[in-house]
């Protein structure tokens, strides 16, 4: 594991060179994507490399980690349409390329269908993971099997209190999603998590020193033969 600390500034840059690098190499690569504030930073420098000619997706294929169930692509709470006002609608990636969850069909040839297209695609060459309060990747709860594949979980009580501020009221938070397992993530060739602010502290020095345990599901990462976390100062206070 290779750990980063720095500005957040300039952790975008730094993350957006591991594409810049990618791309370069492998034209044709196969993306996992994240959601939520944190690569939000990101996404921006991604964008501007694009515009500025310096990064193009139009061979690549992306896979998002994962959706709300009950909402349509077009809610504005959805992870299809974050996807679509941060990224998609700002680069050259071809929709029909650009995969999340579907957060209406969660049945069980759906979620497994999900899992085929990864592996038809040639398997994710890097995924950006996120770390929720309680240790979340992807919306894997804490007690999630580490051999576990796409997949509903209900969220818990802490996961839809950190999320009622994108949402009008507690009451409107979905309380399932759909999202890649814990295997699906690890199968990944790279994996890029990214943690921003005080409030991740605990759980870092959690996931990266502590236990590797399904009561912490981003510990696994420890286990990953290629996996760079990116943190700023506050983030990384207790390590």
């Amino acid at each position: 594991m290779k750990l980063i600390v720095d500005k957040a500034a300039r952790l975008a840059e730094l993350a957006a060179g591991q594409y810049t690098a990618l791309l370069s190499n492998k034209p044709a690569a196969v993306l996992g994507f994240a959601t939520g504030s944190t690569p939000l930073g990101l996404y921006a420098v991604l964008c501007r490399l694009h515009r500025e000619g310096k990064l193009s997706f139009r061979e690549a294929t992306s896979f998002n980690l994962d959706e709300y169930v009950g909402l349509a692509p077009t809610h504005e709470q959805s992870y299809k349409y974050f996807m679509m006002q941060n990224l998609f609608s700002q680069i050259d990636l071809p929709l029909e390329r650009a995969h999340v969850p579907s957060g209406m069909d969660v049945s069980a040839e759906t979620l497994a269908g999900y899992d085929r297209a990864i592996a038809a695609a040639g398997g994710i060459d890097l995924q950006l993971l996120g770390i929720g309060n309680n240790g979340h990747i992807g919306f894997n709860e804490p007690g999630t099997p580490f051999e576990s594949l796409t997949h509903v979980v209900r969220l818990t009580e802490s996961t839809r209190q950190a999320n009622a501020r994108f949402f009008d009221s507690i009451d409107q938070v979905p309380t399932q999603a759909a999202t890649m397992g814990i295997r699906t993530v690890m199968n990944a060739r790279s994996l890029l998590l990214i943690a921003l602010g005080r409030a991740k502290a605990e759980i870092i020095r959690a996931a990266l020193t502590g236990p590797v345990t399904p009561e912490v599901p981003a510990s696994v990462i420890q286990l990953h033969p290629d996996c760079t976390v990116y943190c700023d100062e506050e983030a990384a206070a207790l390590l």
